[in-house]
């Protein structure tokens, strides 16, 4: 993270950003994406989409609109070079936005949200004070830290913590990487519901020290969101609305000719072009006389192409003509907000894809795992003899907690016990036990999650 971020040429074959994008893309959380869901969790149809799919074209999204902006106005990412600099940086952080999902996507987030509110009452105070005298109980403003536990923030924690590495910096990505990764730049302390790049937090309390030194590093304040965020955030927006109603039809769940009559019929995007060469484009594929069932693919394949393209060009347009706004950090509207076909294509992956009843069957069954994972993880993390307890690695004294304890990862265990080394709440033992549990959780696969729960469940 030390490194120069100015330092792309001397004698390195790749620059540093092209290094992190290739330190990501090997690393263990980014293939653990593969079994983690995007919208149809656990799917026995192997051409829907998954984490890992969804963030390599997210990716590729982000690419393709730093080019464009990049060839429209080059001033407003200040000369950086867009082959050594802009296009890696963009290619990683989009590799990266979702690595700290938990199972089951934002159903998972919810359910941990809701193991936490379930126990509120009690779980954020240590009843146990240890020898150092350190706080007892995480203060209310960081509560929304586990009430509303979000992937975001844990992506930073995998990148920069979770990750081995003999100087324990992660995966060691440069400081601008980092910072661009940040959806949202602020910790859980200044949430602004009225703010839309502060709505949600960042950056949890564990890593305030380590957010700090990356200002320091990239000249960014609380608050301020990096450029090249905004693209990752827009290219996001355009994988969920544009491509999972696209599984949606590769599922039969809708038809092509359904999702083109629906923007039709709608008169905010009846006349957009993308839907307008669609129609035109439909009735030569009806004329070319193919079989019923290879017209339905190509129809999918030419309303994939239209719609991304046609979003592209808005979330770039939209850059350009904010960069000003951008660049000075006072924009506050995400780039795909006044897309109506964006939000038309959103409306109807909700009502087709997250609403449909084997999605919602998978996510409940996910939940209920998780729930009860989330408590054996408890019992295990915090069954330690009263004389040892400041240290959360001592003995377990229970066999079920034994074997649970065994199956947290070393990385997690080994910052959990770093951490009591940090200044604050962050290095209470309440806390970095909170914490543990969440990395364990976040970290787990949907199908490893169901079947250690159908392991312990079977165990009472």
């Amino acid at each position: 993270m030390k490194d120069d971020p100015a330092d792309t040429t001397s004698d390195r074959v790749r620059s540093r950003f092209q290094q992190d994008y290739d330190r990501l893309l090997f690393s263990t959380p980014v293939r653990r994406l593969s079994d983690k869901t995007q919208v149809w969790p656990m799917d026995d149809n192997d051409g829907v989409r998954t984490r890992l799919t969804h963030s390599h074209e997210v990716a590729n999204l982000a690419r393709s609109i730093g080019t464009r902006i990049h060839t429209a106005n080059d001033d407003l990412f200040s000369g950086a070079d867009l082959y050594q600099v802009i296009q890696p940086m963009l290619s990683a952080i989009g590799l990266a936005h979702d690595l700290g999902n938990p199972p089951f996507g934002h159903q998972g987030e919810a359910a941990i949200g809701r193991w936490f509110a379930q126990r509120k009452d009690w779980i954020f105070t240590n009843h146990d004070k240890g020898a150092r005298g350190l706080p007892t109980a995480i203060p209310d403003d960081l509560h929304a830290e586990f009430l509303r536990f979000d992937g975001n923030p844990q992506t930073l924690r995998l990148l920069t913590k979770l990750q081995t590495n003999i100087a324990h910096l992660g995966l060691d990505l440069t400081s601008a990487t980092l910072a661009a990764a940040i959806k949202y730049p602020v910790g859980a302390a200044n949430r602004d519901n009225n703010n839309p790049i502060a709505k949600k937090y960042g950056y949890f309390e564990a890593e305030r020290a380590l957010v700090e030194g990356l200002r320091e590093e990239t000249g960014l304040g609380e608050g301020q969101r990096h450029p090249l965020t905004w693209i990752m955030e827009a290219c996001d927006d355009i994988a969920y609305s544009v491509l999972d109603v696209d599984d949606a039809m590769k599922k039969g769940v809708i038809s092509p000719d359904d999702v083109l009559a629906s923007l039709h019929a709608d008169k905010t995007t009846t006349e957009h072009g993308a839907v307008t060469k669609a129609r035109a484009k439909f009735a030569e594929v009806e004329a070319a006389g193919r079989r019923p069932e290879l017209v339905r693919d190509i129809k999918i394949g030419y309303l994939r192409a239209y719609f991304i393209e046609a979003l592209i060009e808005h979330a770039s347009n939209s850059f350009v003509a904010a960069g000003g706004a951008i660049t000075g950090f006072s924009h506050r509207t995400p780039l795909m907000d006044d897309s109506a076909l964006c939000e038309k294509l959103k409306s109807l992956a909700r009502q087709h894809a997250f609403g449909n009843p084997g999605v919602l069957r998978m996510e409940a069954r996910g939940a209920e795992a998780i729930d009860g994972l989330m408590t054996a993880f408890w019992d295990a993390i915090h069954d330690r003899p009263p004389e040892d307890f400041d240290d959360i690695l001592a003995r377990r004294s229970g066999a079920k907690n034994k074997y649970v304890f065994a199956l947290i990862s070393q990385n997690y265990l080994e910052d959990a016990s770093r951490a009591a080394n940090a200044d604050g709440i962050a290095a209470s033992v309440r806390y970095r036990e909170l914490r543990l549990m969440t990395d364990m959780l976040s970290g787990m696969t949907d199908t490893f999650t169901i079947k250690l729960w159908d392991d312990l469940r079977g165990m009472q």
